[in-house]
């Protein structure tokens, strides 16, 4: 079995004492924190509980400028593959499922992905919120503005390691409406 982060979305955030009301499905991708899931939860990013694990190892942020930036990148990385029908459907597929899902907030469980480095959780994710999601959407911007040619053209070129994660109604972790 596959270590995966998983992407949802919520009307509220985990605290300490419960889980949102509504857990909405939206991602999963293997092995890795995918580009796409730390741009979604480039806005407003904060720690909280996790929904999943003890350790306070989940990442929220505001779901509309997440997706907008998401979406803003996908259409910048298209420029250069408008002949790749993979891409195409790749881009339809996740523009529909984060228009049918949407709330207030994303959260991102990172627990399977961060455990693989035997590091501290608390610290990984730390890390992760104020360095790596932050430097993933400075890049993302500077991209989509045309400043950042060299780096556009390598997501480019491994884009189905970046987007083309398994989006679904239902993911290996799912809650109850």
């Amino acid at each position: 079995m596959a270590n995966r982060s998983y992407l949802y979305s919520a009307d509220s955030t985990p605290s300490e004492a419960e889980i949102p009301k509504q857990v909405r499905c939206i991602s999963e991708h293997n092995w890795d924190i995918p580009l796409a899931h730390k741009l979604m939860v480039g806005r407003g990013t904060t720690i909280v509980p996790s929904m999943i694990w003890n350790p306070p190892i989940g990442i929220a942020a505001d779901y509309a400028d997440g997706a907008a930036l998401l979406r803003d990148l996908l259409h910048a990385v298209g420029k250069g593959l408008e002949d790749d029908a993979e891409f195409a459907e790749c881009l339809a597929r996740t523009t529909a499922h984060l228009e049918k899902q949407q709330a207030k907030y994303f959260i991102l469980e990172t627990g399977e992905i961060i455990s693989m480095s035997g590091d501290d959780p608390a610290a990984s994710v730390q890390r992760l919120a104020s360095e790596d999601i932050p430097d993933a959407v400075a890049k993302a911007e500077a991209a989509i503005a045309g400043q950042d040619d060299d780096w556009l053209a390598s997501v480019r070129a491994d884009w189905q390691s970046h987007f083309a994660s398994f989006y679904s109604e239902a993911l290996y972790f799912s809650f109850p409406s």
